[in-house]
């Protein structure tokens, strides 16, 4: 039944990949059907994040309120429903409005499943879950790419609204599974048989997690911790800071790479839509392997190892002496190197800062990530559109310094 459960939430990954890659794939064809610039894709991103930031902010009571299982599966509801939105909309303005529910739909489930597998599986199911969503970023841009050469951009919203649905009548199905882990707290996790709040090593606190010694739910704790109460917390605001960071440099690269190809490397706007999901693979397959040696080598150290390899994708990409192979190469280097960095930073916060404390912390810090992917793209549009695209590099490198900086120092704080 746990291993059933684990796929349930491995499907639900999928469904919130599934939408993070579509606007980027499709943007270069729908700007023009829409009469606006190419930078206007930063405004729906921002509405976008902007929805994810409030909902991410109130996860913490939602789902004390509700439970994981019904915030993931209204969570995915709602995405589907503003899809399809998407998918009929006529006017730049009515993609604005369906932004909203979009991002509404993102934040509480990213931060009730990320606290779920925090607190209950050890780091290699952490890395395997993020893989997943890199599964749902992967099958989009192939989707819309499809779209684009057969039919048009609003069939690939259609096409992912429907798969999105078919996975929430899944999870309907499925609800009974949750009740394998109800009726525990968070008292037993702070005080039982293992006290994680001792700021354990990444192996001892995986082996018991592994071994089954932390309970299984806090759905039935009451305390609210709250955004005041959490960035007191010695470590948190670093960690808050260099995590808006990565995310800066992820969203970046999700919205802005087919855009890229096509004005640095006059690559046509259908196998750009293609070539973006590079980025995608990359990252997914860096999870699948991060899920092996994660354990083994700690989440400081996963988070190390992925900067390095960040830093050779991106200059890859930077030098556009290169054929163009290598600059296809270097995104999925990028891709590779992020792999890690978001699902040790999530693995790591229960062992830096408490169990008891986790929920309302992992949401702050999906908050602190859509700020970061509010902000960046937008900016980064605006930006190229009066330097130029060729500043892309440049741009991804700024945020990849600052976030390992503000790691390490949350790290050193909290000596995990």
């Amino acid at each position: 039944m746990y291993a059933l459960l684990l796929a349930v939430i491995y499907l639900a990954f999928i469904s919130l990949g599934l939408p993070d890659s579509l606007l980027g794939a499709g943007w270069p064809v729908m700007h023009e059907y829409f009469g606006v610039s190419l930078s206007s894709a930063g405004i729906v991103s921002m509405l976008i994040s902007g929805g994810t930031i409030v909902s991410s902010l109130a996860s913490e009571r939602i789902t004390k309120k509700l439970g994981t299982k019904y915030v993931t599966l209204l969570s995915v509801a709602l995405t589907s429903a503003a899809l399809f939105g998407f998918s009929i909309s006529t006017g730049f303005f009515m993609i604005c409005l369906w932004a909203i529910p979009y991002g509404l739909g993102a934040g509480s489930i990213d931060a009730a499943l990320n606290n779920y597998v925090a607190l209950h599986y050890n780091s290699r199911h952490m890395s395997w879950l993020h893989c997943f969503w890199g599964v749902g970023t992967i099958i989009s841009p192939y989707v819309m790419s499809c779209a684009l050469t057969y039919s048009n951009w609003q069939t690939g919203y259609k096409s992912v609204a429907g798969i999105q649905l078919c996975i929430a009548v899944v999870l309907l199905a499925t609800l009974r599974l949750w009740r394998i882990n109800e009726g525990e707290n968070i008292s037993e996790i702070a005080v039982g048989k293992v006290n994680i709040t001792e700021r354990k090593s990444d192996n001892d606190c995986a082996n018991d997690r592994e071994s089954g010694n932390i309970a299984e739910s806090t759905d039935s704790d009451d305390r609210i911790l709250g955004l005041s109460g959490a960035v007191k917390i010695k470590g948190v605001p670093d960690m808050l800071t260099g995590f808006m960071c990565y995310c800066s440099a992820e969203s970046t690269c999700m919205l802005w790479t087919a855009s890229y190809l096509i004005k640095m490397r006059g690559v046509r706007a259908e196998k750009a839509a293609a070539f973006a999901s590079l980025f995608f693979i990359g990252m997914t397959v860096g999870r699948f392997l991060a899920g092996f040696i994660a354990t083994r080598l700690g989440d400081r150290n996963m988070i190390r190892l992925g900067a390095c390899i960040m830093a050779v994708g991106i200059v890859l990409i930077a030098i556009t002496a290169l054929p163009e192979m290598a600059v296809l190469g270097g995104f999925v280097i990028i891709g590779l190197g992020c792999a890690p960095i978001y699902p040790s930073i999530i693995h790591s916060t229960p062992s830096n800062f408490g169990a008891e404390n986790s929920q309302a912390i992992i949401g702050i810090q999906m908050a602190s990530a859509y700020v970061g992917s509010t902000l960046a793209p937008p900016i980064f549009g605006l930006l190229s559109s009066v330097v130029g695209m060729w500043i892309m590099p440049a741009y991804i490198t700024l945020f990849a310094v600052v976030m390992i900086v503000m790691l390490e120092r949350t790290f050193n704080i909290t000596k995990s």
